[in-house]
């Protein structure tokens, strides 16, 4: 059994479940921030829905590590899953689960280098703006001087700074909500940059493909060059250098014979 296959298999197996949690957790998670005035009794419901998600990560970690044929590698690349779990600060990060979905997504689309990274951008890109629109939401709506109060203004703060435009007519001022835009910010220069080096790579395969084709053809042209050669060489149509000397000296010797016999 090749290393790390246990956990592989588990991770397989766990996709499509933890994606439901996922989802679960987002509509508990969203519903109150987006309807404040819900009944005591459904914030409680809600409560409990994001903490029975937040078990079922936990649960997927351990398993994951446990499988897992080396342990402190897989704890080192991957911290963010940790802290999500054990610093209570952290945990709308949670939401992030639902890059999940983005995965599977991933798997209907075409080989090409550029299909996968336009689904990862585009998924990955919706996700962290409705999930940074919630938690700056949640965050702010309690701050006196917040002038972030409906989820319309969280939601284009949020384009605004994934964009890294940022016009400033809504800013966090919640120290929640400014940790929210310190790490939308940092996404927004990691997709950006994705953007910018899936371009690149895209311009110098084209690159790369009209030199081969120019090689290609070159390479064809002198394939048929030397055809022609060979073919005029066996047809004694055409000769080298020397033997063309040779050819003109028996045409002329031709000639002085045909005009010695004509007297």
């Amino acid at each position: 059994m090749r290393p790390d296959a246990r956990r592989e298999a588990w991770e397989r197996w766990a996709e499509w479940p933890l994606m439901v949690v996922a989802v679960s957790f987002l509509v508990a998670y969203a519903w109150p921030i987006l309807n404040p005035d819900l009944e005591a009794r459904w914030h409680l419901v809600l409560a409990t829905a994001t903490w029975v998600a937040w078990a079922v990560f936990a649960v997927d970690y351990a398993a994951r590590l446990v499988l897992t044929d080396w342990r402190w590698r897989f704890v080192r690349r991957n911290l963010l899953d940790l802290a999500v779990i054990v610093l209570p600060l952290l945990r709308p990060l949670r939401l992030l689960r639902l890059v999940t979905l983005v995965r599977i997504l991933n798997r209907q689309t075409s080989a090409a280098l550029r299909g996968r990274v336009a689904v990862y951008v585009s998924g990955s890109a919706a996700v962290v703006i409705f999930c940074a629109a919630l938690a700056v939401l949640d965050a702010e709506r309690r701050g006196s001087d917040s002038n972030i109060t409906t989820f319309p203004d969280a939601l284009w703060w949020a384009a605004t700074t994934v964009t890294t435009v940022g016009y400033g007519d809504r800013y966090p001022t919640t120290v929640e909500g400014r940790v929210v835009a310190a790490g939308l910010m940092l996404a927004g220069i990691a997709l950006l940059g994705i953007v910018t080096a899936t371009l690149a790579h895209w311009f110098v395969e084209q690159v790369q493909r009209s030199d081969e084709t120019t090689r290609s053809e070159v390479a064809l042209l002198a394939v048929e060059v030397a055809r022609l050669r060979e073919s005029l060489e066996v047809s004694g149509a055409f000769l080298p250098s020397g033997g063309a000397t040779e050819r003109r000296r028996d045409v002329r010797r031709s000639t002085v014979g045909d005009a010695a016999i004509g007297r």
